[in-house]
C-alpha cells in the first residue's frame, strides 16, 4: 500500500497530503464499526452492578428509544458509558468527545456531565452532595441532562428489563457518526492552488 514519503511535515508534498487526506476520509468513514467494536468491550464487565456495562448500554439507549427520544439522543444513550473499558474516573470525557464531533453540542455537554447528574442519585452513599447538579440549573442542557439520568441512565440496571439488542442500534450509530464532523473537513487545493 502506498504511503507518504517524508520524515517531518517541512519535507511533505501536495501529493503526500493528497494520499494522507485519501486515508483519513476512508477512516474516519469506518467510525461507527470501531466505536460498536470497542461497545463490546463492556459486556461481562458488572462493576459489581446487576448487569454488565454493555447490557446497561443497550438498556438505557432502549428506554429512551421506547420513550419517544430522537435518534440522536438513543445513540448517545448508547455510548454514554463506552469510555468504562478504557478509564472510568473519566468515562464520561471519553464518550463526549467521541460523540462531539457528530452530535448538538447540548447533547454532548449532557453526556460529559452525566456522571455527575447522575449522582442525584447515589452522591449522599459517599458523603458527597447529591444535589451538586443545581450548579448547572441555568444550563440550557440541564432539563435534557436530568431527563436523561433521570428517566433512562439511573433506570437501567434491571436484569429483567425486555432489553433490544444491538444489532437494533447500529443503522442508527451508522447515521449519527456517520455524518461530517462539525466545521466539515478541510479540501486539499488543486494543483497549483497555493493558500
Amino acid at each position: 500500500m502506498k504511503q507518504a514519503r517524508f520524515r517531518y511535515f517541512g519535507e511533505a508534498q501536495r501529493d503526500d497530503w493528497a494520499l494522507i487526506d485519501a486515508r483519513f476520509r476512508d477512516y474516519l468513514s469506518d467510525t461507527p464499526r470501531r466505536v460498536l467494536a470497542h461497545l463490546h468491550n463492556l459486556a461481562g464487565d458488572h462493576h459489581g452492578y446487576p448487569v454488565d456495562r454493555y447490557e446497561h448500554c443497550l438498556q438505557t439507549a432502549t428506554r429512551a428509544l421506547r420513550d419517544g427520544a430522537d435518534e440522536e439522543m438513543v445513540v448517545c444513550a448508547l455510548l454514554h458509558d463506552i469510555g468504562d473499558d478504557l478509564t472510568p474516573a473519566n468515562h464520561a470525557e471519553v464518550a463526549a468527545a467521541i460523540l462531539e464531533p457528530f452530535v448538538d453540542p447540548l447533547n454532548a455537554w449532557m453526556i460529559r456531565h452525566h456522571e455527575l447528574f447522575q449522582g442525584y442519585h447515589y452522591r449522599h452513599f459517599f458523603g458527597q452532595d447529591p444535589h451538586a447538579r443545581e450548579q448547572y440549573r441555568d444550563h440550557p442542557a440541564y432539563e435534557r441532562t436530568v431527563r436523561f439520568c433521570d428517566h433512562w441512565d439511573q433506570a437501567s440496571f434491571d436484569p429483567e428489563y425486555d432489553t433490544l439488542p444491538l444489532e437494533h442500534f447500529v443503522p442508527m450509530v451508522e447515521r449519527i457518526l456517520g455524518r461530517v464532523p462539525h466545521g466539515g473537513l478541510p479540501e486539499p487545493l488543486p494543483d497549483g492552488a497555493m493558500p
